[in-house]
């Protein structure tokens, strides 16, 4: 399979028209030059806030409410594109207000799509100062492993790349792939989250994906100027890179970032590794 991780600057949009027309853009992209899993970043949802004019970006709790207002446009507009497409697409995570788990606080929030509609989603679980001391997101429950056309998929978002028991649990139900969507600002905040999901694909002898916001959103509360690198990642073993990198874009530079995977790989590593 051909797996395509995104590098991805956020945009102000003056309608859902305009944001359909990127999303629509960068899946076709990727599709052309033959992807098959698309990755797109933790918080990248967040551009959805510009929809409600400046005073609502520029308000923290007025910007979650917003953006997740979008989201059932948001999650029809990724399932047509993946059916469209016959292909499998990680949405940007972003705020959503679940009743069933929290009364009045949203989890931060992935959606997974295939080509016969939504799959399921994976709320962060793992929440980081910011997200508990100024934004006061709530963590997820539980760990969805993903039986999909191409493979079995987990999802670790940002903060839960650097905790290996939950990538062990994932690995432990049979995940093949795991993807780390992630938005952090410093090059160290960078560092942890790459560091992290190449540790866990040592550890669990499979594939990591991790893709990063880039680029300035300042105009959006609580969001700030973006840095990383979209790479793909594989244990440094028998058939794999000896450096654990299949594939990595450039520091800051918007775009997609290819890599060929062959999950029969990681099923030799684990025989026989």
């Amino acid at each position: 399979m051909r797996i395509a991780a995104a590098a991805y600057p956020l945009t102000w949009f003056d309608s859902f028209a305009d944001y359909e027309a990127k999303i629509t853009a960068w899946v076709a992209e990727a599709a052309a030059n033959g992807a098959d899993l698309l990755v797109f970043p933790e918080y990248a949802a967040m551009e959805l806030a510009s929809l409600g004019g400046k005073a609502v970006a520029a308000d923290k709790e007025a910007a979650f409410r917003e953006v997740a207002r979008h989201r059932p446009a948001s999650d029809r507009l990724h399932a047509s594109l993946a059916e469209m497409h016959g292909i499998v697409i990680l949405g940007a995570s972003g705020p959503v207000f679940d009743a069933a788990l929290h009364a009045d606080r949203p989890v931060n929030r992935a959606t997974l799509y295939g080509p016969t509609g939504t799959l399921g989603h994976q709320d962060k679980a793992m929440m980081t100062r910011v997200e508990r001391e100024a934004w006061n997101v709530a963590p997820g429950h539980g760990l969805t492993l993903f039986e999909t056309p191409i493979g079995r998929i987990g999802i670790s978002i940002c903060y839960d790349s650097e905790f290996p028991l939950l990538a062990h649990r994932l690995a432990e139900a049979g995940c093949e792939i795991l993807l780390a969507p992630s938005a952090t600002r410093a090059l160290e905040g960078f560092t942890r989250v790459r560091v992290g999901a190449m540790a866990r694909a040592l550890e669990n002898q499979m594939i990591a994906v991790h893709a990063p916001l880039v680029g300035p959103a300042t105009w959006c509360a609580g969001m700030g100027d973006y840095t990383g690198r979209a790479s793909v990642y594989g244990p440094p073993d028998k058939g794999f890179p000896p450096e654990g990198i299949l594939a990595e874009g450039a520091l800051g530079q918007p775009g997609w970032t290819y890599a060929d995977v062959a999950l029969s790989q990681v099923a030799e590593v684990r025989r026989d590794g």
